[in-house]
This record gives structure tokens, C-alpha cells and sequence, in this order.
């Protein structure tokens, strides 16, 4: 983050509370100037000059720079246009219409440039109880115990919210339902509101639904991903096996989606009708074997039925459950559990790379 401000130098009163409140919104601090004279020892340092018109009708003696932007209210006319020239503006946003841009402008200020380096991990049971949840928050803990930074998501609204799960139903922090978001979205912004599970290496950010109240829109949910990505997290979402809108957007922006699927010829007739929603919608999909096998098959197998690539396979883990019901997440290290989550991470990283080259 960077540790100059941007700079607002702005006469009207109104379209000044506007923009400060889009800067607030994107968890971004300011300075203020209220013309150009006051400006000038501020003017050359500062990452990002927001003008209004009243502060850019004033002759411009001050230097040219790049990241100048000039807001108006309502449609731009061509004398705000001269006023771009004369200020050497490089855009004109129009409030209201165009807050979600300035919002960015913001945002990209307080998040520094984007990272290629963020990965988004979509899991989805292929039946019933699989156990996608489960190793959902599994990838995102390895993930955050790696150093490559976690985001554990809750998308499935009848999942009983990943708070549960990780034992931090009573952790403060927004769920899904005070989460008011739409559009671009500032990571560092989102970290500092979200709440933390923490653990003796550290801690996880999750998004959780809550008991009660409405879920995000596509909307939502595709910043709270796209910030993930831009900051460098790995971004894993607890996915429903119905296929609304939410999950489409999901899918649609994930790097890989694993269905989990128990070593069972049911499960994987079950798997294949929620592949055939998926398939058209995702750049990648694999499968992850929950055995043991009541008739023996090797998760190969069952991969081959599925027909989709084997990315990982797990055993049981016998004191898994009792920890769950104890509110002890913690997957054992090189557990079955905690060895999957390590080959889904090195799986989604390697398909990012791949893409790169």
C-alpha cells in the first residue's frame, strides 16, 4: 500500500461529499484541497488527483502528471471536456452513473497493482454429503498456511454457513447479509472488515452466510472474488450442487472447479448430473476421491466413470468428525485431508502457471 494519499481538490460542497464517500466506500483515505493553489505541494506526490469542475475552471499552472481524473455531475459537456484538456485529465467519470469506476480508481490505490499470482478454487460436492465444505476450508487453511494467503467463501446457502465449520459462529465480523458490496472491491478494505478463525500458525479470512437474512448476488460475489485474485490470494468457494447465478459466476471465474465424490457407483451417477451443469461454464474440472471404496474401486476408477482428470484422493480420517463436533478444525498435517488439500492447491497453481506461459 502505498503511503501517500490520494488528493480530492474539489470546490463544490456536494460533489465533494460524493466523492469521499466512493473513496470511504473503497476503503481509501484522502487529502483535500479545496483549488489547485492549495494544492501545489501536495500535486506531484500524490498517487491519484481527483478534480471537480469547479476546482478544474481554474487556470492550471501546476505540472502535468499522470492519474488526474475529473468528476462531474450528470452527463459531461463540452466545456468539462475542455476542462479535462486544460487540467490534462486522463478520464471523466460521471456521478452517479460511473461510481463503480471511480471506485477502482480508488481501490487500485489502496491495493497496489494487481498480482498475477491469485488463483480461484471452486468446490462442489458430487453428491449429497461428499465433503466438499470440508475440504473447501481444508485448501483455503493450507492455502493461508502456505503463505500464499487464504479467502475461504461460502457460497451454499443451505450449507449451514462455513463459520460453523471452522467454529466461528460467534466471531465478530459481516456475514454475507451486512456485507453491502457490488462491484469492484478494495481486498485490503475487505480483509480489515472480515472475520479471522485463528489458528496457532496464523488465521483465516472466510466469508460465511449467517443464520438468517439474504445471500450475495452474482454481483457481489464476483468482487469479493476478482479482489482475492488481484491481491494475490488463493480464493477457494464452499460451492451448492444447485447451479443459480451465484454459481454460475463462480464457475465461470474459477481457475479449477474439484468435485468431491465418494468411492461409490452412486455417487458417481450423481457426479455426472452436476458435471453436465458444469461443464459448459468451466475453464477446468477435476475429481476428488473420498474413499474408502465399499466394493473396492481404486480412485481412478472412479475418475474414469466421472470422466474427469483425478486431481487428489483421500482416505477416512477417523478422528475427523469428533474434531469437527468439537469445533477443532485443523486438518493433521500430512493427514489424508490436510496431503488432498496440498494436491488441489499444487493443481490450481499448476493451471495457473500453465496459462501464463
Amino acid at each position: 500500500m502505498t503511503a501517500e494519499h490520494p488528493l480530492v481538490v474539489a470546490g463544490d460542497d456536494i460533489l465533494l461529499d460524493e466523492i469521499l464517500r466512493v473513496a470511504a466506500a473503497a476503503g481509501c483515505e484522502v487529502e483535500r484541497a479545496p483549488d489547485l493553489a492549495a494544492a501545489r505541494g501536495r500535486w506531484a506526490r500524490a498517487p491519484l488527483v481527483v478534480l471537480d469542475e469547479e476546482a478544474a475552471s481554474a487556470p492550471n499552472r501546476l505540472l502535468r502528471r499522470n492519474k488526474v481524473l475529473l468528476v462531474c455531475k450528470g452527463a459531461p459537456t463540452p466545456v468539462t471536456w475542455e476542462r479535462a484538456f486544460n487540467t490534462g485529465s486522463e478520464k471523466v467519470l460521471s456521478l452517479p452513473d460511473e461510481e463503480g469506476d471511480l471506485i477502482g480508481e480508488f481501490a487500485d490505490v489502496v491495493d497496489g497493482p494487481a498480482r498475477d499470482d491469485g488463483v480461484v478454487i471452486g468446490i462442489i460436492g458430487g453428491r449429497g454429503g461428499a465433503g466438499a465444505s470440508v475440504l473447501a476450508a481444508a485448501v483455503a487453511y493450507q492455502a493461508e498456511k502456505s503463505g500464499t494467503g487464504g479467502l475461504l467463501v461460502d457460497c451454499d446457502p443451505l450449507g449451514g454457513g462455513v463459520d460453523v465449520l471452522l467454529a466461528a459462529e460467534r466471531d465478530r465480523g459481516p456475514r454475507w447479509p451486512e456485507l453491502d458490496l457490488g462491484g469492484r472491491v478494495s481486498m485490503a478494505a475487505l480483509s480489515e472488515a472480515l472475520p479471522r478463525k485463528k489458528y496457532s500458525t496464523g488465521s483465516l479470512s472466510f466469508v460465511s452466510y449467517g443464520r438468517e437474512g439474504r445471500g450475495p448476488g452474482p454481483d457481489a460475489i464476483e468482487g469479493v472474488l476478482n479482489a482475492g485474485r488481484r491481491a494475490g490470494r488463493t480464493v477457494v468457494c464452499d460451492l451448492p450442487r444447485y447451479f443459480g447465478a451465484e454459481t454460475g459466476t463462480v464457475i465461470g471465474l474459477a481457475d479449477l472447479v474439484v468435485v468431491v465424490v465418494p468411492a461409490e457407483l452412486r455417487a458417481c451417477a450423481a457426479a455426472k448430473q452436476v458435471l453436465a451443469r458444469l461443464e459448459p461454464h468451466a475453464t477446468r474440472i477435476g475429481v476428488a476421491v473420498r474413499g474408502p471404496s465399499p466394493a473396492g474401486l481404486i480412485p481412478q476408477e472412479i475418475a474414469d466413470a466421472v470422466g474427469v482428470p483425478l486431481i487428489t484422493s483421500m482416505g477416512r480420517e477417523r478422528s475427523l468428525s469428533a474434531a469437527l463436533d468439537r469445533g477443532e478444525f485443523v486438518p493433521r498435517h500430512r493427514g489424508h485431508l490436510a496431503t488432498a488439500a496440498t494436491e488441489v492447491l499444487a493443481a490450481a497453481r499448476g493451471n495457473l502457471a500453465g496459462a501464463s506461459r
